[in-house]
């Protein structure tokens, strides 16, 4: 035992020392990304494209534009750029409108659910069953039948709130209901509802679904309360056309020793059909080719391949994600570090981080690079739809955690703009995002699985 805790603080104490001879190369990254001729660069890139191209959702000529945007984009930056074929799905919003009839006439501000099948042509209108839960909508089965459902449900975090969203429209259906309308999973509301993709069961009957404002849903379930009959007219000329195709956008910077071997940064440039898709996810795919942009710009080339991987049609469930793990997975012991930005480039607060305890011990030593900009925690988890199938396999991940507190407040809505965004948060996070990426793939040894 005394010899292995010899070679094990020997091999600690070994890796520490070859990391923190990147300090130097770490705050010239920082300086170029926070104080330098960088400054404000991947703010000013987002800020040009979403204004440009707008929404990009699933199967659009917008998500199209985007692509082709990108593409052009980061080859007049000198980056080796390729496009991978996907088929994606293509689901159409159309014309939506609800409406509260009774016990008094009211407009309701709605978005229909990704995947949700329409209302006949004339619409459905029908009483309402207000229900918080879905343990209240199997007690109240008996009184769900040829009504519409709203769900009530308070919001207690995405991660646990977002299942009646995904799964409210079959559940409803199961006790007879004709359409569900969902609280939007938001923690904070000005009257804006929130998008999303949600799932059919298999063997259960199709019902339109959308989500109805904070608002909406609470003055319905007052109403009820008081024992008053609601009913709604809900139109939605939502439809699923063929899937069409599309492409995961890949830039690279080659690595000189190791060139097979690879770092892979990423975010997703599909979006929903509201707001800009400037947080979820433009300001995730910015900083992923801001990396490779400030490591050009300083003339540096890692050991191993840079690879920034913009992906297609990750709202509906990670879809050109899975495809292009599909295809390269045979190449899996070459794929050292898998990262993705996907929850907002607020301020950087942490790393967070999944692989085994020895490469832990590689990236609590790489993030304290980050001193210079007070972000040298490495938490538990990395995290993302996109980069999960590489986690599940063994490949370490990694994902950035920012000060998200306000991140589900625009998620998904007409809030998600330029607005939301902060070029010296985003100039923070492209700082981050660059050292981790480059240190990782310059290191002599790739992590230990």
């Amino acid at each position: 035992p005394a010899q292995l805790i010899f070679v094990f603080v020997f091999v600690c104490s070994g890796i520490a020392a070859e990391v923190a001879g990147y300090t130097d190369v770490a705050k010239r990254i920082i300086d170029l990304a926070v104080f330098g001729a960088a400054r404000n660069r991947s703010y000013t890139r987002l800020a040009d494209f979403t204004d440009t191209i707008g929404t990009r959702v699933s199967g659009s000529n917008n998500l199209d534009m985007g692509i082709k945007y990108m593409y052009n984009a980061m080859v007049k930056d000198g980056l080796d750029v390729h496009l991978e074929p996907v088929k994606i799905p293509h689901w159409v919003r159309g014309k939506e409108s609800a409406q509260m009839l009774l016990p008094r006439t009211k407009s309701l501000a709605v978005l229909g659910l990704g995947s949700s099948v329409g209302t006949p042509p004339e619409g459905i209108k029908a009483e309402v069953l207000v229900v918080q839960s879905f343990e209240e909508l199997k007690q109240r089965a008996s009184e769900a039948t040829g009504k519409i459902v709203v769900f009530n449900q308070p919001f207690v975090s995405y991660g646990k709130t977002v299942a009646y969203r995904a799964f409210g429209a079959s559940e409803a259906a199961k006790v007879g209901a004709v359409a569900t309308l969902i609280r939007s999973i938001t923690p904070f509301s000005i009257n804006s509802p929130h998008t999303g993709w949600q799932n059919y069961q298999d063997g259960v009957r199709r019902i339109p679904t959308a989500c109805i404002t904070v608002e909406d849903a609470e003055l319905m379930w007052r109403i009820a309360q008081r024992g008053q009959q609601i009913v709604v007219q809900l139109n939605m000329e939502a439809k699923t056309l063929p899937d069409v195709g599309s492409f995961n956008t890949v830039a690279e910077i080659r690595g000189w020793q190791h060139p097979n071997q690879v770092v892979v940064l990423s975010g997703h440039l599909d979006s929903w059909d509201v707001g800009q898709g400037a947080m979820d996810d433009g300001g995730g795919a910015m900083i992923s080719w801001e990396a490779l942009s400030l490591i050009k710009d300083l003339g540096l080339r890692p050991r191993r391949t840079l690879r920034t991987i913009l992906w297609t049609a990750e709202e509906q469930g990670g879809v050109g994600a899975q495809q292009y793990f599909s295809l390269h997975k045979g190449n899996m012991s070459n794929f050292d570090l898998v990262m993705e930005s996907d929850l907002g480039t607020f301020t950087p607060v942490a790393l967070q981080f999944t692989g085994s305890d020895a490469a832990r011990k590689v990236m609590e030593e790489v993030v304290k690079l980050l001193a210079p900009i007070n972000v040298t925690k490495l938490e538990d988890n990395g995290e993302g739809t996109d980069i999960s199938p590489w986690m599940k396999v063994g490949v370490p991940g990694a994902s950035l955690h920012t000060a998200d507190s306000r991140y589900f407040w625009f998620h998904h809505s007409e809030g998600d703009t330029m607005s939301v965004q902060d070029p010296g948060d985003m100039d923070l996070c492209s700082a981050a995002w660059a050292v981790v990426a480059y240190v990782v793939a310059d290191l002599q040894d790739m992590l230990p699985r």
